[in-house]
């Protein structure tokens, strides 16, 4: 069994996971953080703007004449808050206040002159007075002038600039926060992953399948991907258990059946080595003995070769009547067993299959019957079709099967006490289940009610207009 390892300079699935989870918890919290910022800073200046627009209507209704440009104070050192500021269409950027005849201190532009003239709205702009940051309102008033009101923003921009840094601090902490959360998570919701690769180094080195990975009760109780994933690979690993122990008892029991028959081949042959020394009677008899042995061992090394493979060649499947199939089948076991009559009740049946892998499964079970079945009595066989499956029955009228033979008539190399005495190997009844299987049929045993043996065969009915899954044989 090989694994692939991690490389060294690849991070581990849970750290990539982790690394994405945090990455997209931090753009969110970036994003975020950002949105608050925009609408705290907005929310600010929107203040500033309220308080002009309320300081322009005030200083509008107090000076309507336009003979003062100060209302707070000497703007020339900003002493107080905020100054104002009445300019004419003709005021230039370095030119005296007609109203008071001192040069402007707020910043008189072709903007100002325009709301002046009244080709313009009022509007807001961010100015600097002598190193000091103001906003600035500029509005027209009745004469042709504009009023230019400007208060100080130094302690607007401190609270952008400090709740900036608040929720950067904020942002960068969630982003460090949700990395370790993420990695945390990570480690936990993939430790059936991280046990599932011990558990496959482990078996690769041991090569032991008996081991499972263990999931604790919680994880028992979740039904998430990765605990399915972990309850999978214990199922699969049950699956690859019996696989091998059934591999393993079928070297085992195969070694023990060829043991007798190779032993009496071996003495056979050593007793046809002294041919000179025996009489022609019994060369002849150890000839002939050789010779069945030789022709049992062949059909048992046969029959391991087809219980081994476990599907059906796909080159020789094909459409078949399954009806026809039998009726041949029970023709040649009428000609192989001369003592023992079969009768046919066969109904219309077509499905896909492999012809010669079926006939296989029908002549096992009509030899079955035929063994058991006293000289003379029939062997029953009837197809009869029930909606979309029909149903075979092979039945004898012998001594039946025991209740204790019964749930072992389809296991490699079984023989019940009756059967010991005769000829066989044990695999012919388990090789006709194996072929059911894989036809998508199923072969059970039973004994009959008025004695005898049955075995049903049910198989899948043939589809109208359905084709053969590989071409047909040759």
């Amino acid at each position: 069994m090989l694994l692939h390892r991690v490389r060294p300079g690849r991070p581990l699935l849970r750290t990539r996971v982790a690394l994405i989870s945090s990455a997209a918890v931090a753009l969110v919290a970036v994003g975020v953080c950002a949105a608050a910022y925009i609408v705290i800073r907005y929310e600010l200046v929107r203040q500033l703007d309220l308080q002009l627009t309320q300081q322009a209507t005030l200083v509008t209704r107090e000076n309507r004449d336009g003979t003062t440009g100060t209302l707070y104070g000497e703007c020339a050192w900003l002493a107080a808050p905020a100054c104002a500021q009445v300019v004419t269409v003709d005021s230039g950027s370095a030119g005296d206040n007609p109203a008071v005849g001192r040069a402007p201190v707020l910043p008189v532009t072709d903007a100002t002159r325009q709301v002046a003239a009244g080709s313009r709205t009022a509007y807001y702009s961010n100015i600097a007075v002598r190193g000091h940051r103001m906003r600035m309102l500029t509005t027209p008033v009745h004469g042709h002038r504009a009023l230019q009101l400007a208060i100080r923003s130094d302690t607007v921009d401190h609270g952008v600039r400090q709740a900036g840094m608040l929720l950067a601090g904020a942002g960068a902490a969630g982003a460090l926060l949700a990395a370790g959360l993420g990695h945390l998570a990570m480690r936990r919701a993939l430790v059936p992953v991280s046990r599932l690769t011990a558990t496959a180094e482990q078996i690769a080195a041991t090569r032991d399948t008996a081991l499972r990975i263990e999931l604790s009760e919680t994880a028992g109780r979740r039904h998430d991907e990765i605990t399915s994933l972990a309850a999978s690979f214990n199922t699969m690993l049950g699956e690859l258990e019996q696989s091998i122990a059934a591999q393993r008892r079928l070297v085992a029991d195969a070694s023990h059946e060829l043991r007798t028959p190779l032993t009496a081949l071996r003495t056979n042959a050593e007793l046809l080595a002294r041919a000179d020394r025996l009489s022609e009677a019994q060369r002849d008899r150890a000839s002939a003995a050789l010779g069945g042995q030789l022709r049992e061992v062949t059909g048992l090394v046969n029959d391991l070769i087809e219980l081994a493979r476990d599907e059906e060649p796909q080159a020789l499947v094909e459409p078949l009547r399954l009806d026809r199939l039998v009726a041949r089948c029970v023709q040649e076991a009428g000609a192989h067993w001369p003592e023992t009559p079969f009768s046919m009740d066969l109904a219309e049946h077509a499905l896909v299959g492999v012809p010669a892998r079926l006939a296989r499964l029908l002549t096992n079970l009509l030899d079955n019957a035929a063994k058991f079945s006293p000289p003379g009595a029939p062997v029953e066989v009837r197809l009869i079709v029930d909606g979309d499956a029909a149903e075979l029955t092979v039945r004898d009228h012998g001594p039946g099967i025991s209740a204790e033979d019964l749930p072992h008539v389809f296991d490699r190399f079984y023989r019940s006490r009756q059967a010991r005495a005769l000829p066989g190997s044990g695999l012919g009844l388990a090789m006709a289940r194996q072929i059911a299987r894989a036809h998508g049929a199923e072969l059970t045993a039973h004994t009959a009610p008025d004695g005898g043996a049955s075995f049903r065969l049910r198989v899948p009915h043939k589809r109208s207009g359905a084709e053969p899954t590989a071409e047909p044989s040759r």
